[in-house]
């Protein structure tokens, strides 16, 4: 009997990044997964994870675009968070079961008033439900197994964090401006605390992730709709073109050098080359070369030369 032929589904070159309205009620992967069935890239990444009960922003990088990821997670997040006054869970949101109560409910003015102990450089004990590792294991795997997990806190810089509204007397809406390591879960938990009460997070949306914000957001049924329209194999290029931001996007604050048409081709075979002009840095710890606006190479800068250490291929 002759073996039945299989066919690979044709992969695409694509570079850029898609910035993702995830839907609430999916994993970040799942909605990767969509992704990947409606624009089957070469390759793809995100950065980021959101849990299944958060929605928002989820940057999803194609390509080339994979080597710049670092510089969009390491950057600013924004999120927008609703707390229920009164109980406390084990996950510190609505998935877990309630740990303790209490009677108390916070005024607008008494929350205003302990908001500023939340901003700066603060010390928070992450959520037992989450991925850091314990002695090789994720704390949630142990936690769900019914042990004790035990962890310790961490520096974190919150650079805002300002009271929305007060929808009711048991809910305050907040938003919050931090850096990497953030745990909205925790947040929420220490505020109700500190106000002689307990909370945990009803609604969790994330709002901006490095260089990119809400004016950038696709949602996944726009995508799924248009798509649709497509002929099979074919209109992938109309999919980029509509939804696909350039490389260089995610790159905003890094110190950008143009080298010339010589100088590109020497750095793309992994050559150090010398800045030229009055303006030229002499040294920086992290930027990026590019030639006729599109970026060739992501490197240091030492004595005014620029050692690239990773090359884009556009």
């Amino acid at each position: 009997m002759a073996r039945k032929q299989q066919f690979k589904r044709k992969k695409n070159t694509i570079n850029g990044w898609l910035v993702l309205d995830k839907p609430y009620g999916i994993t970040s992967n799942e909605a990767l997964g969509k992704i990947k069935r409606i624009f089957s890239p070469q390759k793809v990444g995100h950065a980021g994870t959101l849990d299944p009960r958060a929605s928002g922003l989820l940057p999803v990088a194609f390509g080339e675009a994979t080597k710049t990821v670092p510089f969009v997670m390491d950057g600013r997040k924004v999120y927008r968070f609703e707390v229920t006054w009164g109980a406390e869970t084990n996950t510190d949101d609505t998935e877990g079961e309630v740990v303790a109560t209490s009677d108390v409910r916070p005024d607008a003015d008494s929350i205003k008033a302990v908001l500023p102990e939340f901003v700066g450089e603060i010390m928070q004990v992450p959520p037992k439900f989450s991925a850091i590792k314990v002695a090789g294991e994720r704390a949630y795997d142990l936690a769900r197994d019914g042990e004790e997990v035990e962890l310790e806190a961490r520096p974190i810089d919150m650079h805002r964090l300002d009271l929305v509204e007060c929808p009711d007397e048991n809910r305050a809406v907040f938003e919050a401006e931090c850096g990497k390591g953030t745990y909205v879960r925790a947040l929420a938990r220490d505020i109700g605390r500190r106000l002689g009460t307990r909370g945990h997070v009803t609604e969790l949306r994330r709002l901006l992730v490095g260089p990119f914000g809400e004016e950038d957001l696709i949602k996944l049924d726009e995508i799924l709709q248009m798509a649709e329209e497509l002929v099979e194999g074919a209109g992938v290029d109309d999919l980029v073109e509509e939804f696909v931001l350039p490389v260089r996007e995610a790159m905003d604050e890094l110190v950008e050098v143009t080298v010339s048409d010589d100088d590109a081709a020497k750095i793309k075979k992994g050559m150090a080359v010398l800045l030229r002009g009055r303006d030229a840095p002499l040294n920086c710890d992290v930027a990026f070369a590019s030639h006729a606006s599109v970026p060739v190479a992501i490197g240091a800068i030492e004595k005014g030369r620029f050692q690239p250490s990773r090359v884009f291929h556009l």
